[in-house]
């Protein structure tokens, strides 16, 4: 089943930006589709094969983090085609 997502991270403290970029870094290798906003981020794909990507490395981000935040958003369908923040 096509699924889409959006994804926010937020780390709590002083030194926000390295835990956010390192784990797009990741997400961008991942193979899924994805649009990079400035509060999200959004993810297209098999909804079980990104589920399985997120529970392995979200895991590993909030064992790095000791206080954050993770909102996720799931639609049923690939909304892909529809982009309201095109460059």
């Amino acid at each position: 089943m096509k699924a889409s997502f959006d994804l926010s991270i937020y780390p709590l403290h002083k030194d926000f930006e390295k835990p956010i970029k390192d784990f797009i870094r990741q997400l961008r290798q991942s193979g899924f589709e994805l649009i990079e906003t400035p509060l999200s981020t959004q993810i297209y794909g098999d909804y079980t094969a990104v589920m399985n990507w997120l529970t392995d490395h979200l895991n590993d981000t909030l064992l790095q983090e000791e206080h954050c935040v993770v909102t996720l958003k799931i639609l049923k369908g690939d909304r892909s085609h529809y982009r309201p923040f095109k460059d």
